[in-house]
């Protein structure tokens, strides 16, 4: 049976952004003269940008003001997002689900720049469209906040939703709002006690009711 509300993470669930993040999180790192770890993109994916700056400064010792090092990245990631792809299947599955009527958003631990200019690279923007950024919010995934205010501005009641992601920290967020929650990561692995774990774009469609 069709959900009566979706709620989408973007980086890494529906494009194909974790690789650009990645490379320029490393050129921030390295223009910062900080070696970027081995298991870097393991401790980021889904990650705020303030708990990773966190996590960069105390352990490896960044030494640039938070303001000054998102812009750093940022600089380093927008001229990246022109070669920006959709997740396979993913979009596809979402306008499919706009033209059945299914309320929808976009659900992101990413600051609202970032939403906007991958959600706009990929052809994903229109009027009306709900999206629930890092700056909409006090807190990020995994608190269950962002996906709760997805519920809110699309006037339904979180038990009716569900949340789609490719972290365990996103999981871990849409659980706890109560949602029904799709962990799809980007390579097969065991999800959060809770979460339905799928690895393709086909049992998502399964699970969606389509």
């Amino acid at each position: 049976m069709t959900p009566k509300a979706v709620f989408w993470d973007m980086d890494g669930t529906l494009v194909d952004s974790e690789p650009l993040h990645e490379a320029a999180l490393i050129a921030a790192l390295r223009n910062a003269g900080v070696a970027p770890p081995a298991d870097l993109h393991q401790r980021v994916l889904g990650v705020a940008a303030w708990p990773v700056y966190e996590m960069l400064r105390d352990e490896f010792g960044l030494d640039v003001p938070f303001d000054e090092w998102i812009s750093r990245k940022y600089d380093h990631y927008l001229p990246l997002t022109a070669t920006l792809k959709p997740r396979p299947g993913a979009i596809e599955i979402f306008n499919e689900l706009r033209a059945l009527g299914v309320a929808q958003a976009v659900v992101s631990n990413s600051d609202r720049l970032v939403v906007d200019a991958n959600l706009r690279v990929v052809g994903l923007s229109y009027p009306g469209m709900k999206t629930v950024s890092r700056n909409d919010v006090r807190e990020g995934k995994p608190h269950p906040e962002p996906f709760l205010r997805a519920a809110w501005l699309a006037d339904v009641d979180p038990s009716q939703a569900v949340a789609v992601d490719d972290s365990w920290t996103g999981a871990m967020a849409g659980l706890a709002a109560g949602m029904k929650t799709i962990f799809w990561p980007e390579a097969p692995m065991a999800g959060p006690p809770g979460a339905i774990a799928i690895n393709s774009a086909e049992e998502l469609r399964k699970q969606l009711g389509l």
